[in-house]
């Protein structure tokens, strides 16, 4: 069985107002900010099947959560649906791929003025595998305090994730490794590399010369990694809305094709992609 697609992470480190708030400007419906057991915090940005998520650090404390703190800047986690953590790291561990231990974890949700309490089971693979992020597997006990129908709509329209861009110099090695991590088999487009989830969504593995060629100056930075994420691709039926909210946006980079709106936010190290 092919895993779909959960969200995708771009870590903000100890920026995270700064990152929201450039999200909300983009015409996001950001959610309230969240704090976990684990020592991170988060916003969210809720689609009908999958969701962005701004992960980062709070300040004024020492109880940090280590794998966020070690990670880059940036899209820095590819995470899949499961309805069992605990099976689905026996499934993984059976095709090959080295699965650290599940971890239970929770924060608090306000909702109509009520707190309850979202409660998640994680397994990650191990992170030397996969250098260009964190890919793991999430098991929502509380699925009804995370799509929560208030947060699903946004004023620039965009519907959901359509895309992960994973550029890499070892093809060779990451592409039966990110095919392992979905349960699904790679097909060539091209240059390219396309591993497709269930949803429409797909992981596009690319060389560093073809990254270079679909963004040109929209690029992110390497900083020395042979693999990394490159752009997330939102689904968008109108590009130029987006365009009309990022020309009033400080510090970002926007550029413009067929049908799409390119978005480099360089604070984040982050490239995003709207389609239509």
């Amino acid at each position: 069985m092919t895993f779909a697609l959960d969200h995708i992470v771009i870590n903000t480190l100890f920026d995270m107002d700064r990152a929201a708030a450039l999200m909300s400007q983009l015409g996001f419906t950001v959610t309230p900010r969240g704090y976990h057991s684990l020592g991170s915090i988060n916003h969210l940005m809720m689609f009908e099947n999958d969701y962005l998520e701004l992960i980062g650090l709070p300040t004024g404390t020492d109880r940090l959560r280590q794998d966020v703190l070690e990670s880059p800047r940036g899209l820095n986690g590819v995470v899949f649906k499961v309805g069992d953590a605990d099976a689905s790291q026996h499934i993984l561990r059976d095709c090959g791929l080295a699965m650290l231990e599940p971890q239970s974890f929770s924060r608090p949700v306000t909702i109509d003025g009520v707190e309850h309490l979202a409660r998640f089971r994680t397994v990650r693979a191990a992170p030397e595998q996969f250098a260009a992020g964190r890919v793991y597997y999430c098991q929502h006990d509380t699925p009804e305090l995370v799509w929560y129908r208030p947060w699903l709509a946004h004023p620039n329209g965009v519907r959901g994730l359509s895309e992960l861009v994973i550029v890499t110099s070892n093809a060779e090695i990451d592409v039966p490794r990110y095919a392992k991590a979905a349960q699904s088999s790679p097909t060539r487009q091209g240059d390219d590399w396309i591993v497709a989830l269930p949803g429409g969504f797909r992981l596009t593995l690319m060389s560093p010369a073809r990254y270079r060629a679909r963004y040109g100056e929209l690029c992110v930075e390497a900083n020395g990694r042979s693999s990394f994420f490159g752009a997330t691709v939102l689904d968008a039926p109108e590009p130029a809305r987006i365009g009309d909210l990022a020309s009033s946006v400080p510090d970002i980079r926007v550029g413009a094709g067929q049908g799409t709106l390119r978005v480099l936010v360089p604070f984040l190290n982050t490239l995003l992609e709207f389609r239509g």
